[in-house]
């Protein structure tokens, strides 16, 4: 794309306000974002790091929005094991990840895909329940399975919100609106050392990254608004998660290789 042309910029906006709004709700916006700056002929690492941008403007953002509710102190101390757990996990998975067949790992987390999407799909319950304060989420099972999943989000990171969903629903016993606000703080916590290595490594495009970042706040904004006033918000999440992990699973195992206008 040539970015003279008057529509580039307002593209890159809409696109990051789509972004913001699917990472805030479910996740996996990095498939519209990314695909995006690779098609605007980034190189791959530089566009892997101007996306980091705008992750961390539209975690903050919907971290503030919901900051109002007066659920954040209480959803961050409840989560805050979690994101410790994590941390060590993205370190891991980052030293090690020179070491590993990404392409084989790719296929491990798409067939966990799959198993997630009939786990919401045959038993959509599980996902719009309400928040069990008394549930005990601090057990070894539950530190293994974030060390896992921050060890994907330092090698990969594609998809992670919805794997952290996924934990933080199915396993932790949070609703699906408070999983997304522990997801929210984890995440805003990891990409900002994250940014800042690829900003050292000179793999950042910051017009581009800001652009996006303007666009994803400003989704970001509007999710977090829709999650904390609309009545029916869980059932619209469930909606946006499926539809995201259906995405993933097409990504993951390169599905659309098959259509015939690729």
């Amino acid at each position: 794309m040539n970015l003279d042309v008057w529509y580039a910029y307002p593209l890159i906006v809409l696109a990051g306000v789509v972004a913001g709004i699917i990472n805030t709700l479910a996740g996996n916006g990095s498939v519209v974002t990314l695909s995006l700056l690779l098609f605007l002929g980034l190189d791959a690492n530089v566009a892997n790091g101007t996306n980091r941008i705008g992750a961390i403007t539209q975690s903050g953002t919907a971290l503030l929005t919901f900051g109002n509710s007066g659920k954040l102190q209480f959803l961050a101390k409840k989560g805050f094991n979690f994101l410790i757990i994590t941390l060590i996990g993205a370190l891991i998975g980052a030293k090690v990840a020179t070491n590993i067949d990404k392409d084989m790992l790719e296929m491990v987390i798409g067939g966990l895909m799959v198993l997630m999407l009939g786990l919401i799909l045959i038993k959509p319950k599980r996902w719009l329940q309400a928040t069990n304060i008394e549930k005990n989420i601090n057990t070894p099972l539950n530190y293994l399975i974030f060390l896992g999943i921050g060890f994907y989000a330092g090698f990969i990171q594609m998809g992670m919100g919805i794997l952290f969903l996924a934990a933080l629903v199915l396993r932790a016993k949070f609703s699906l609106i408070d999983a997304n606000i522990i997801k929210l703080i984890i995440v805003f916590a990891f990409i900002i050392p994250v940014l800042i290595i690829f900003v050292i490594a000179g793999q950042v495009h910051w017009e581009l990254g800001i652009t996006l970042a303007i666009g994803q706040s400003f989704g970001a904004w509007l999710a977090a608004k829709f999650a904390l006033q609309h009545p029916k918000a869980n059932v619209w999440v469930h909606r946006l998660l499926i539809i995201m992990v259906i995405v993933a699973i097409i990504k993951l195992f390169k599905l659309y290789t098959y259509l015939p206008f690729f």
